[in-house]
């Protein structure tokens, strides 16, 4: 039987690429690419993502199941990430939500979430879940006041200690179907940074939750409710 093994290597372009080609050649669920260093790492929207030494910087190959909720996978596997880490690290603080992708502790981004898909006409292949986050990396001086480490809170951790956690806990939401639980949005809130904030995207308003399909609500100035959705981000066909 084709089991899943994560392939470690020191250096490469990206993660997400390697993912999506071994993916490409049958790789099966839970498969995993976990790079020392990324050469052209990418976060949301194509933006270049800062990948150097000591950071965690890891893909996870999804295979779809039935009824699976697309647009809240990146929520999610957030939720999942988080708790993961507040169990091998027992005395991190909670760890916040900000929607769509990103990861946040004291006001400052920690990591995120990448989804991408590969579909043939409307079937899903294959999913891919990027995790980034900052361990003992350093940071650069402009990023300093919006990032933070893993390392000021376990100066002893690093990334290879948190792999396996980490991937176990992405491969398990990657195969569960259906919209966010009831337990799965009462985490989001009680973690949702956003909450109550003035946004001025992707619409004016007050952030007020999530849907049970992963969408931003967000109350305008006269009252109406928008549902902003996001997604998993489709790459080739």
């Amino acid at each position: 039987m084709n089991e899943p093994r994560c392939h470690h290597v020191e250096s490469l372009p990206s993660t997400m690429d390697q993912a999506h080609a071994l993916a490409q050649e049958g790789a099966p669920h839970g498969t995993s690419v976990l790079a020392d260093r990324q050469t052209g790492g990418r976060g949301q929207r194509g933006r270049r993502w800062a990948s150097e030494g000591g950071g965690l910087w890891l893909s996870v190959i999804g295979r779809p199941v039935a009824g699976q909720n697309l647009g809240g996978l990146s929520l999610r596997i957030g939720l999942a990430v988080a708790r993961a880490l507040e169990v091998v690290i027992p005395d991190l603080p909670s760890i916040g939500l900000k929607w769509p992708n990103d990861l946040i502790i004291d006001g400052r981004k920690l990591g995120g979430i990448l989804t991408e898909a590969r579909w043939s006409d409307q079937t899903c292949l294959w999913i891919v879940a990027g995790v980034g986050l900052n361990v003992r990396n350093l940071l650069a001086d402009e990023l300093r006041p919006i990032a933070i480490r893993l390392a000021e809170f376990a100066p002893d951790i690093g990334p290879t200690q948190l792999a396996d956690p980490i991937v176990a806990a992405v491969t398990t939401v990657l195969g569960e179907p259906g919209p966010l639980s009831s337990r799965e949005l009462a985490d989001f809130a009680r973690r949702d940074v956003l909450l109550g904030t003035a946004v001025e995207q992707p619409v004016p308003g007050t952030a007020a939750g999530i849907t049970t399909e992963g969408a931003l609500v967000v109350r305008a100035a006269d009252g109406t409710i928008h549902h902003c959705v996001t997604g998993v981000a489709p790459v080739g066909s």
